[in-house]
């Protein structure tokens, strides 16, 4: 038996693994200026479900989430359906990827999760603690975040007064929106855009803690929330390098961009390429390929405190 595939998105694939379960395994690849590229990046998978796992184990008693395990022997025995067909070669997988799809379940050990199925908010709930990226953009044409008046004077990378829900749109095609708290009460009602909005900014209030502890900044994050019987619960990834920015703290200056455990790399290198930012992108040379891996496990270890070749291994 193959489970079937439900969604296959630029870094996830999501399998229906029966009575409200799903297998949802994070790949190694990398989008940029979303567009998916070429070249996987080793361990970036393992690293994305290591590090919601360790998160959504941390905000346990803040809120349930989707997670039932990420143990491989509690995942299903049956193969999986390889994304872009048999032969591979789907166009937002390369063939190194479409390989390592025809494994088992079980041969996903580390990059996947067990979960409950959960309606999701049509929000993405963002929440930033510092003026960076588009944020920082608005801020300096209107001097607002999201439609909110900030103060005067703020500097690229400051810290913010108070961490801000700033959530955004779900775009199936093309680019998220960014949206006032207004806005998102159009979309889910009052009642859960403020639960949305409290919950999102508590959890990335003991994440920041925990990473300034560990010499790490959260600039800003992404969570997905869905309801599960009822409750709101956190779901998909969580505090990872490809949904959150996290700067070292040793080298943030108000005033200029810090380095980031992220694909910043990778962004830099195709930036210098001249690459229009359309399909197909440029291939990307190793020394860019294993700094970006590098970055990935390095957030991961410092922010759990764990090696993680002690995290699930095929075979292991």
């Amino acid at each position: 038996m193959t489970l079937p595939l439900v969604h296959s998105g630029k870094v996830r694939d999501i399998y229906d693994a029966g009575d409200g379960l799903w297998l949802m395994v994070a790949s190694d690849r990398i989008s940029a200026f979303d567009v998916v590229l070429p070249e996987p990046i080793p361990e970036k998978g393992r690293v994305l479900t290591a590090l919601s796992v360790h998160w959504l184990a941390d905000l346990a008693d803040l809120a349930p989430s989707h997670l039932i395990s990420a143990d491989p022997r509690e995942f299903p025995e049956e193969d999986l359906e390889i994304p872009g067909g048999p032969t591979g070669g789907g166009p937002q997988h390369t063939q190194a990827e479409s390989a390592q799809a025809e494994h088992t379940a079980q041969a996903q050990a580390g990059r996947a999760m067990l979960v409950r199925r959960a309606q999701m908010l049509p929000i993405e709930c963002i929440v930033r603690g510092f003026l960076a990226g588009s944020g920082w953009a608005e801020y300096r044409s209107t001097q607002t975040l999201h439609g909110m008046p900030l103060p005067a004077g703020l500097r690229q990378s400051d810290r913010l007064p108070e961490p801000l829900f700033t959530p955004s749109t779900k775009a199936a095609e093309g680019h998220d929106e960014n949206i006032s708290f207004e806005a998102s009460v159009d979309l889910v009602g009052k009642e859960v855009a403020e639960k949305a909005r409290d919950l999102s900014v508590e959890a990335y209030r003991r994440a920041s803690a925990k990473a300034e502890a560990v010499g790490l900044m959260v600039a800003d994050t992404k969570f997905e929330l869905g309801f599960i019987d009822g409750e709101l619960a956190i779901c998909d990834e969580v505090l990872t390098p490809d949904s959150s920015r996290f700067w070292p703290a040793d080298a943030w200056v108000p005033g200029s961009s810090p380095p980031s455990f992220d694909k910043q790399p990778v962004r830099d290198w195709l930036e210098g390429t001249g690459w229009d930012k359309s399909p197909p992108p440029p291939s990307l040379p190793p020394d860019v390929v294993s700094q970006t891996s590098e970055r990935y496990i390095t957030a991961y270890e410092r922010l759990s405190g764990k090696n993680l070749a002690d995290w699930y291994r095929p075979g292991a």
